[in-house]
């Protein structure tokens, strides 16, 4: 009776677990459902990347659904060529590269410089400064443009030059607050050991914090690049060389004055965005595995 007391409580569980089990016929059935749904959703995601690019290899233009899957004898190179011979995409590009590259640089440098001081300093007005930060996440860029531009343009002389337009975004608030959140979390012993050890503090920046802020640098990169790769309107306002203007403004420019005359605008038009989007996707294809090694490595004891 004893033993039989003791086994009862040992085999209930495993009764119980049996009953609720999920059936093995019903585990691929709901596998194939899951992919169908996965399917669904990234050909709905991946399609107007698909369009873009059949569109720009189409000699004559199919606006409706069949030019999904246009007749191989209708694809070409001539719109690229048609586009790069009245707004020069290897110009374009450089420019563009040069602006976001500056932007970029400006970001990390000022963004690591302030977030470190924000996080790990003490000083007088820390919390204030803070706050500030914070209220200029709420502030719309557009509201702030035409003082931008007559200090920069008039008071600066900075018209018709990369340095105009990189200067108004060479400092990130939103990366401020990545590496500023980011250093809060790492230990402050790190910080007073290397002091003690007579490092300053910008030794202490460059040898320690930045070695351990990778996922924070590669998440501000991420965010960062796409606003002035894809802007414009700052760019046109500050120069009207052609030969300065970054891609976004070529391919405006030449939509509202030159695709009219174009054999097939609707082609050429596709083919300045694959341009375009080229390098964005390039971009994130690159840092998404770094950025995601290093989120599952930090979530790595010992």
């Amino acid at each position: 009776m004893a033993s039989a007391a003791v086994e009862a409580p040992s085999t209930a569980p495993a009764e119980e677990s049996e009953e609720h089990r999920t059936p093995p016929a019903a585990r691929p059935e709901r596998s194939w459902v899951r992919l169908v749904l996965l399917a669904v959703g990234a050909f709905a995601f991946l399609f107007p990347f698909y369009y873009m690019i059949i569109g720009s290899l189409q000699r004559d233009p199919e606006p409706g659904p069949g030019g999904a899957f246009p007749n191989p004898a209708n694809i070409t190179l001539d719109n690229y060529e048609s586009i790069n011979s009245s707004i020069s995409l290897l110009r374009s590009l450089v420019n563009s590269g040069v602006f976001t590259g500056g932007v970029l640089l400006g970001t990390l440098v000022f963004g690591l410089l302030a977030g470190y001081a924000l996080a790990v300093l003490e000083w007088r007005g820390r919390g204030a400064v803070f706050a500030s930060l914070l209220l200029v996440q709420i502030i719309p860029f557009q509201l702030l443009m035409i003082p931008l531009y007559v200090m920069i343009v008039r008071s600066y002389g900075l018209a018709d030059s990369y340095l105009g337009m990189i200067v108004p975004f060479a400092i990130n608030s939103v990366a401020v607050l990545i590496f500023r959140q980011f250093f809060l979390a790492l230990p402050r012993d790190l910080f007073e050991a290397a002091r003690i050890d007579g490092a300053s503090e910008l030794q202490i920046l460059w040898r320690i914090a930045i070695p351990l802020a990778k996922p924070a640098i590669l998440t501000a990169v991420i965010l960062t690049f796409i606003g002035p790769w894809n802007e414009f309107l700052w760019p046109f306002l500050v120069t009207k060389e052609a030969d300065l203007q970054p891609l976004a403004v070529s391919l405006a420019n030449y939509i509202s004055n030159l695709a009219g005359r174009a054999a097939n605008p609707f082609g050429a038009i596709l083919a300045g965005a694959c341009v375009l989007a080229a390098p964005a996707v390039a971009v994130f294809l690159a840092f998404q595995r770094h950025f995601i090694s290093s989120d599952l490595g930090s979530g790595v004891k010992g």
